[in-house]
């Protein structure tokens, strides 16, 4: 609760900031953004102006990036019909663009050629910085040394590269930096969400909390993390636990729904958690749950990671055990700021992390609140 309160008072601090960029129909991430095309540009006001180092609050009383008034940034994303990532771009295109940046977003369809392209195509347009949530973490490095010899900036978000690329930007001296969120901690938070149930999730009560894994990418260090430290979290707090199902649902809610009815048609009541590395997935989970007549928080325990607004309001329903708030407006803005930070020749560290928050029935009204 106190990192909540944090988060509530930071958004009071910011004026009241309670919508991401793309409104309230960025909430509903279910399906793919309406857009047909795969750019999104779009030119800054031209009364804007430069702004001071902190960030300004609009009339509109939202906060905006500073620094960047008149300013080019090339922003790349590994799918457009990812539910979190539709969030965080939105959030950060609106808070750029009311900055003053000129902005172009474009949709790399979960091919690392295909954006490896897009990034090229920033390149020989020249813009001043690059935001890049890569396809494939493994590609950092060969992108990493393609912008650097261009002498283009790079803030990598949400994928995070392997530890020891991280090391090289920072030996090296490259202009290059990651924005993310620590999924180890995601996936902590996961377990003790279980872990402090009154029954620590043996929903059947037989000693043994047996669960279902449902992965986003096994090659995803996210998805690393937040399958092995979720149960980590479990067997640390004295839980017996045995692993029944595990498979890869690549954040997708219908590959979640698919892997969960199957996993409750094989082992049938059993199966006292399901455990899904985004709440897209765990979306898909409650589906094929209650289409098997089970019933969340009486017989099954059902968690996710994100807080997307679906997934909050089932909680406020009792139909999700919980979520853990991948906070995607302070991660967008602390983005932001870095690449401003680059262009204005400020010292920019290699790593930024934002802090992850529990999210039970206590408290997910007020994080939809603040997402809404």
């Amino acid at each position: 609760m106190k990192k909540l309160l944090s988060i509530l008072l930071c958004a009071v601090m910011l004026a009241g900031v309670t919508a991401c960029g793309g409104g309230s129909s960025s909430g509903n991430a279910t399906a793919a953004p309406s857009e047909a095309a795969t750019q999104e540009a779009t030119q800054a006001p031209s009364e804007a102006t430069a702004a001071p180092e902190a960030p300004v609050e609009q009339s509109d009383g939202q906060p905006s990036a500073s620094g960047v008034d008149g300013k080019t940034v090339g922003i790349c994303i590994y799918k457009f019909d990812d539910n979190f990532m539709t969030l965080y771009r939105n959030e950060l295109n609106r808070y750029l663009t009311a900055g003053g940046a000129s902005v172009q977003v474009m949709d790399g369809k979960n091919d690392q050629a295909e954006q490896t392209n897009q990034i090229q195509n920033f390149i020989t347009q020249g813009v001043d910085v690059l935001i890049i949530n890569l396809v494939q973490s493994s590609a950092a490095s060969q992108v990493a040394d393609l912008c650097a010899d261009a002498g283009i900036p790079v803030v990598f978000i949400n994928r995070e590269p392997e530890a020891e690329e991280e090391q090289r930007w920072k030996d090296e001296g490259l202009a290059l930096t990651y924005v993310g969120a620590d999924a180890r901690q995601s996936g902590t938070f996961q377990g003790e969400l279980i872990a402090d149930l009154p029954n620590k999730g043996d929903a059947d009560g037989d000693g043994t909390v047996r669960y279902v894994m449902i992965m986003g990418d096994p090659e995803n260090v996210d998805a690393q993390y937040r399958t092995e430290f979720s149960i980590k979290a479990l067997r640390d707090a004295g839980v017996t636990v045995e692993e029944l199902f595990n498979q890869r649902g690549d954040w997708d809610q219908a590959r979640g729904q698919e892997l969960a009815a199957n996993a409750l048609a094989a082992y049938g009541e059993k199966v006292d958690v399901i455990f899904c590395n985004n709440d897209a997935m765990a979306m898909g989970a409650l589906q094929a749950i209650e289409a098997a007549g089970r019933v969340i928080n009486q017989d099954i325990y059902l968690v996710g990671v994100d807080a997307l607004a679906e997934a909050l309001e089932a909680i406020g329903n009792d139909r999700m055990t919980g979520t853990v708030f991948n906070d995607h407006l302070s991660q967008a803005r602390t983005a932001a700021n870095k690449a401003a930070d680059y262009i204005n020749g400020a010292s920019v560290d290699n790593v930024y992390m934002v802090d992850y928050v529990k999210v039970t029935p206590d408290n997910a009204n007020d994080i939809l609140a603040l997402i809404s």
